[in-house]
């Protein structure tokens, strides 16, 4: 029945894009549009530029496939290879805001004004122990598992919500990518080790102005008890992780509406995910990789932009369904 709904919609319209490759052709087209406003500034803009005429080469060349064999598996692709790419968009965000003054001391000082310190660095400090620990880092490393379940949960029980679900979960990604380009952002764990702990402590939170620029260099974690999933963590934090993206904290933000839509279509699903959504939005802070006051807007964010995704999808796409 699937296939067959699949057909009736998808078949002999065209090209008739996927509502999640009309959101990524979107953002494809405002960040060229804003790397060749500020190409003479940017560091390697041609390289940046080529990697754009790649992945559209990719978004037609899965449709390609899609058009000779139309089935649900090639459009599962189709969606897949946008999302996957939502791991390139991410560090993208930093190639344009590195060149902004950063705004860590703002943040930084309302954090302390809130709690009288730093909870990010208090945290960790107080509750190094590995009971602690490996649970919050198991959270953390679980958010891309929550959208991989996700997923494969809508593709496979709610088909004909799938268009839906992809399009709300990249659009809502790519509106925190937006904001993180003009909001330079970086979080303790980038802030805290280029202005010293010392000043951390005395509540001293000084303007660095444009550093990380030139600094993208992501420090040891906190010196706890290394465990399993800490290593997961650490490691994969060393390999893609930016001074960027700290407000709001998309973590928080897409791991809620991951929890909306888990409820929405299972309750049993949701009932499985709760735990490690509650984990990953505690170790968000735990890990320093943001303060308190970026976790609390993200996860207020998430109302709103799941709101304003879902009623685009409604206004533009749904009379297609």
């Amino acid at each position: 029945m699937a296939l067959d709904l699949l057909k009736k919609k998808e078949i002999g319209k065209g090209l008739n894009l996927f509502p999640v490759e009309v959101i990524a052709l979107v953002y494809n087209a405002v960040t060229t549009l804003f790397l060749l406003i500020f190409w003479g500034q940017m560091e390697h803009p041609d390289r940046m530029l080529f990697d754009r005429v790649l992945i559209l080469i990719g978004t037609f060349g899965f449709i390609w496939i899609y058009r000779l064999y139309p089935c649900k598996l090639t459009s599962f692709l189709r969606c897949g290879y946008q999302l996957a790419l939502l791991s390139y968009w991410y560090p993208d965000t930093y190639e344009f805001n590195r060149y902004l003054p950063n705004l860590d001391h703002v943040f930084a000082s309302v954090e302390q004004w809130l709690f009288g310190c730093q909870p990010a660095l208090t945290f960790c400090r107080n509750y190094p122990q590995m009971w602690i620990s490996e649970p919050l880092n198991l959270g953390y490393f679980s958010y891309y598992p929550m959208i991989a379940s996700v997923a494969l949960w809508y593709f496979i029980r709610r088909y004909d919500l799938f268009q839906k679900w992809t399009f709300v979960l990249a659009a809502s990604f790519f509106i925190y990518y937006l904001i993180y380009i003009v909001l330079p952002v970086a979080g303790p764990q980038f802030y805290f080790p280029a202005i010293g702990e010392e000043n951390v402590v005395q509540g001293i939170f000084p303007s660095i102005g444009d550093y990380f620029n030139a600094n993208r260099e992501l420090l040891p974690g906190p010196d706890y008890d290394h465990g399993f999933f800490y290593s997961l963590v650490e490691g994969s934090q060393q390999v893609g992780e930016r001074p960027t993206a700290a407000f709001p904290s998309s973590h928080v933000g897409i791991s809620t509406i991951l929890m909306f839509m888990a409820f929405r279509g299972s309750k049993r699903l949701f009932g499985f995910l709760l735990p490690f959504y509650v984990l990953l939005c505690v170790a968000t802070v735990y890990i320093q990789a943001h303060y308190v006051i970026d976790a609390l807007a993200g996860f207020i964010s998430a109302f709103f932009i799941y709101t304003f995704t879902s009623w685009i999808y409604r206004r533009f796409f749904s009379q297609r369904q």
